[in-house]
């Protein structure tokens, strides 16, 4: 199994676990989630970049994965992600290298698919 198939299948499981909870909170916080990121004033596009840069800056590495997959699915191009890149690391600094450096192999296999 390869990287993007073991972080969807285990996102997938897990929060398929923590949805049969039926917790009123986490649902609400997982459709406001939902609808930060649909389509309105800003294109999906360029929220995903910003959900993107933020997560890099916040460390989240899951949190790279799923802006980078839902980037990719959006269409943005190599050149695209890499100067969302370069704005995560400048305001994030060099503590954010490590991050980019997976969220580059990432990138790479699900370029490869």
């Amino acid at each position: 199994m390869n990287l993007i198939e073991e972080f969807n299948a285990y996102r997938a499981k897990m929060n398929e676990k923590i949805m049969a909870e039926d917790n009123k909170v986490i649902k609400r916080f997982f459709n406001l989630d939902t609808n930060t990121y649909a389509e309105g004033e800003l294109d999906i596009k360029t929220k995903e970049m910003i959900g993107l840069a933020c997560s890099m800056v916040l460390r989240c590495d899951d949190c790279i994965k799923y802006h980078l997959g839902k980037s990719h699915e959006a269409g943005l191009k190599k050149e695209e992600i890499f100067e969302v890149f370069s704005i995560a690391l400048v305001i994030g600094g060099s503590i954010v290298i490590p991050h980019l450096r997976r969220a580059v192999e990432y990138w790479e296999q699900l370029d490869s698919q």
